[in-house]
C-alpha cells in the first residue's frame, strides 16, 4: 500500500539533501537552536502531510535519514495532535488547524522528573473548582517545551485505586499566567529540537480545555503513543539508513573487501531490512485502524536498537573518518530512540503481554 508514496519520497529526499546540508545541520546542532526557518520552508512545501499518517511517516524517514536533529525538528511542531484528532471538541479541532497551518506550535506534556516510564503515577494535578480546573505540577524533558503556542497535558483529576483511572488531558495555552517553560541545554543529541521542563503554578483552566472526557486520559495518551511509537520507528529506520549509507560510501571510496567489514555491511543492512518489514507491517494495521500494539511495540524496540547498532558500526568502520561531525551526529542522535515514547524495556514489556495474552 506504500508504493503509491514512491513521489512524495522522492520528493522528502529531495528537500532533505538540499536544505540540511552538513554546514546547516552542524550549526544548528552546535547552537542547539530550532530551526523555525526551515519549519516555515517545509509548510509552504508540503513536505509534511498530518492529514495523511502513511506520508508522515515515510517523510520522518526520508528526513532523519539525512539528519535526524533537523527531521524530527520539522515534525514534531504537531507532537500531540492525534489526541486533539481523536477526542478533542471543534474548537479544540479549529486551534489544531492553525497548528497544521503552521500558525502555531503544539507539544505534549507527560513525562514528569520524578519517571517517565510509570505515566499512571504522574503527580501533576488539575483539581476541579467550580467551572475550572486549577492546574499545578511540573513535566520534563518536553519536546517544543519553551517554543510551544498550546500544550497536550495529562494530569489528575481524581484519586482513584486504580492508577489509570482519574487522568484527564488539556488543551493548555502556554500564555496564561502560571505557566514557565525552562529551555534545557546539552543534550546528547538531537539538539536541533526543544526540549524543556515545564511548570504549572496555580493554572486556570476552563471546562472547554478538558480534552475529551474527564478520567479517560490514560487510555488516550496509551492510544497516542501506539502512533506515535510507528513514527519513532521510522525516525530509527531512517537514521540507521544514513549511517548505512556512510557505511556502503566509505566501503566503496577505499575498495574495502576485508571479510569482518562485509560481515557488518551485510548485519546492519539485515537489520535494516528487517526494521523496515516491521515498521511498514505495523503501520497497515495501525493506518486500516486496525492497530496491533504489540508489533508496534515490536517495530519501535528493534528499530531503536537497529539505530544505535547502524550508528555503532559507522563509528567502528570509518574509523579515524568517525571523528567527522557528521558521523558523531548520527550516533548521538540514535541513543534517543531507546529512550523516548517508552523505553525498550517498556516496549518489551508490552510485547511479552500480548504474546501471553494470544494462544
Amino acid at each position: 500500500m506504500f508504493e503509491e508514496y514512491d513521489e512524495y519520497r522522492n520528493k522528502i529526499r529531495e528537500f532533505a539533501l538540499k536544505e540540511f546540508t552538513e554546514d546547516v545541520a552542524a550549526d544548528y546542532d552546535r547552537k542547539e537552536a530550532y530551526p523555525d526557518e526551515l519549519r516555515k520552508k517545509s509548510l509552504s512545501l508540503g513536505i509534511v502531510d498530518m492529514q495523511n499518517p502513511a506520508k508522515v511517516m515515510i517523510g520522518i524517514e526520508e528526513l532523519c535519514r539525512v539528519d535526524a536533529g533537523l527531521g524530527i525538528a520539522l515534525t514534531t511542531p504537531y507532537f500531540g495532535s492525534e489526541v486533539i484528532m481523536l477526542f478533542g471538541s471543534d474548537a479544540q479541532k479549529a486551534i489544531l488547524e492553525d497548528v497544521y497551518k503552521g500558525k502555531y506550535i503544539l507539544g505534549l506534556g507527560v513525562t514528569e522528573p520524578s519517571g517517565g516510564s510509570d505515566v499512571a503515577g504522574l503527580k501533576t494535578t488539575a483539581k476541579k473548582q467550580g467551572n475550572k480546573y486549577i492546574l499545578n505540577g511540573s513535566k520534563m524533558f518536553i519536546t517544543n517545551g519553551s517554543i510551544a503556542d498550546y500544550l497536550v497535558v495529562l494530569a489528575r483529576t481524581s484519586e482513584d485505586s486504580n492508577p489509570h483511572h482519574g487522568l484527564s488531558t488539556f488543551l493548555v495555552n502556554t500564555k496564561l499566567k502560571g505557566f514557565k517553560a525552562n529551555k534545557l541545554v546539552d543534550k546528547l543529541g538531537v539538539r536541533a529540537t526543544n526540549t524543556a521542563e515545564l511548570q504549572f503554578n496555580n493554572i486556570e483552566l476552563s471546562e472547554d480545555d478538558l480534552i475529551g472526557e474527564e478520567g479517560k486520559g490514560f487510555y488516550y495518551i496509551m492510544m497516542f503513543f501506539n502512533i506515535s511509537r510507528i513514527y519513532v520507528a521510522a525516525q530509527s529506520l531512517g537514521i540507521a539508513r544514513g549511517a548505512f549509507d556512510k557505511i556502503k560510501s566509505y566501503i566503496k571510496e577505499n575498495n574495502i573487501k576485508d571479510e569482518e567489514s562485509m560481515f557488518r555491511l551485510s548485519d546492519v543492512g539485515t537489520r535494516i531490512e528487517a526494521t523496515r518489514q516491521m515498521t511498514y507491517n505495523a503501520a497497515t494495521y495501525l493506518f486500516e485502524f486496525k492497530p496491533k500494539p504489540e508489533l508496534t511495540s515490536m517495530a519501535k524496540a528493534y528499530g531503536s536498537e537497529t539505530a544505535v547498532y547502524a550508528a555503532e558500526s559507522a563509528m567502528e568502520i570509518l574509523g579515524d573518518h568517525s571523528a567527522y561531525e557528521d558521523v558523531q551526529r548520527i550516533f548521538r542522535n540514535a541513543k534517543i530512540m531507546e529512550i523516548w515514547e517508552g523505553t525498550s524495556e517498556i516496549e518489551k514489556l508490552v510485547i511479552a503481554r500480548y504474546i501471553l495474552k494470544g494462544e
